[in-house]
């Protein structure tokens, strides 16, 4: 009995180490941005995702039958996800040539089993640096507006613009041009908050990482901006968070500022993603038309927020505020694809017009949107009515323009000299075809 006993106990140990050995679970690997390339030296980000962590973790690269291990991390890490980060190419595995090659990475679960999950990567050895020639013109900025220069990129590159401190706008093909084409222009704001000492630089890059940078001839002409205090109400604060936040916790004041920090934020990221849905070629007509209305506020004003006298929050307004009288239509600065009608957080109903090369126009807190995404309108159409959605205490329209997602003064292009000599000039007629 004792023995049948054993055997039958013996026999459940068995099948349950058995079901632990074949159904337990891996490591998940993936890589945590794309390598489609490698170079002389690319840093390389791996995540695990493992029930009971991670035992060691290697990297290896492999071309016309040579191997090189060139990663290794044998200590035992019992956190569920992690991300080793490395740098592969040339340095660490120096038989690399130009061409295809494989990019494995191997984890081993921090278990009694310790199963190990293998990845394998086709990348391609890119060994030759990119280049980059800036235009030798007179590049004259306003602090918070924007420039244009034309760039010719060379070598092995994938990507070109320009850096102003640690903003980065991209580039687009000279008009008639393929889009790879290596002879380009990049109109790069150089926002408000960048020192005036700050040198711009055209860069080029390639998808191995290797990224080389020039300079070009630039005066800026440093601006102030100004400063204005906002009291704000029970009534403005009820209005606000009880339109944006309706379910939020803490008191009012709590809540006004976190929206007008965290949301304004989130914003700004989500305007910032639309760059990206634009024309390569001109969409606008001439200047751009200034909106009517009272000024009630200005480009890049630092605002103070008080409540019963005290200051609860700062923060700084990228555009122009303008109020008419209540429900005053709202039309187009000039022509173009509408690319958000929609609520937009702090900016209530909102519309989002490309004009082409990454230049957008943008209208808040209207009361009626009367586009719709994809519709083409043309300068001086109606778009919508102004109002008092989103962050806003009273009606008007909150109008701001942007070059590759930021907000700059809209003043440069409301003169047609100005957008000939800066813009026009340099491209060539052919830019609206």
């Amino acid at each position: 009995m004792l023995n049948r006993l054993l055997a039958v106990l013996a026999a459940i140990a068995l099948a349950a180490f058995l079901l632990f050995w074949f159904t337990g679970k891996k490591a998940e690997l993936k890589f945590a941005k794309p390598v489609a390339s490698i170079g002389t030296s690319t840093t390389i980000s791996v995540q695990t995702d493992d029930p009971v962590g991670v035992k060691s973790f290697s990297a290896s690269l492999e071309q016309n039958g040579q191997s090189q291990t060139v990663y290794e991390d044998k200590i035992p890490n019992a956190q569920k996800k992690m991300i080793y980060v490395f740098n592969a190419g040339k340095k660490t595995a120096p038989f690399l040539k130009e061409g295809p090659a494989k990019l494995t990475v191997k984890a081993k679960s921090n278990d009694f089993r310790g199963a190990t999950t293998t990845l394998t990567q086709d990348v391609q050895v890119v060994l030759r640096p990119p280049t980059i020639v800036a235009d030798g013109k007179q590049h004259y900025i306003n602090q918070g507006g924007m420039e244009l220069v034309v760039l010719d990129a060379g070598g092995n590159w994938t990507e070109a613009g320009v850096h102003v401190a640690n903003y980065t706008a991209g580039s687009f093909p000279m008009p008639g041009e393929p889009d790879n084409s290596p002879h380009r222009f990049s109109m790069f704001p150089f926002p408000w908050n960048v020192a005036a000492d700050t040198i711009p630089l055209a860069f080029a890059s390639n998808g191995a990482g290797t990224e080389v940078t020039t300079s070009f001839w630039t005066k800026v002409f440093p601006k102030s901006f100004r400063s204005s205090d906002i009291n704000v109400t029970d009534r403005d604060l009820t209005k606000v968070v009880g339109e944006l936040d309706p379910d939020g916790q803490g008191s009012l004041v709590e809540r006004f500022v976190k929206l007008n920090k965290e949301m304004r934020s989130a914003n700004t990221q989500q305007i910032y993603e639309l760059r990206k849905k634009t024309e390569n070629k001109i969409l606008w007509a001439g200047p751009f038309i200034p909106m009517k209305g009272t000024r009630e506020s200005y480009f890049a004003d630092r605002r103070s927020y008080f409540y019963q006298g005290k200051k609860i929050d700062e923060q700084v307004h990228l555009g122009y505020d303008l109020a008419q009288t209540n429900n005053s239509p709202v039309k187009a600065a000039n022509s173009g694809r509408i690319i958000w009608a929609d609520r937009l957080g702090i900016y209530g109903n909102c519309v989002i017009i490309d004009h082409g090369y990454s230049l957008q126009s943008l209208y808040g807190h209207m009361s009626r949107i009367i586009v719709k995404e994809g519709d083409m309108v043309q300068k001086e159409q109606q778009i919508g009515i102004s109002g008092a959605t989103g962050m806003a205490f009273g009606d008007h329209v909150h109008f701001s323009m942007l070059i590759d997602g930021y907000q700059v003064d809209p003043k440069e292009w409301w003169d047609e000299h100005w957008i000939h000599d800066r813009i026009l000039s340099k491209i060539g007629p052919g830019a609206g075809k």
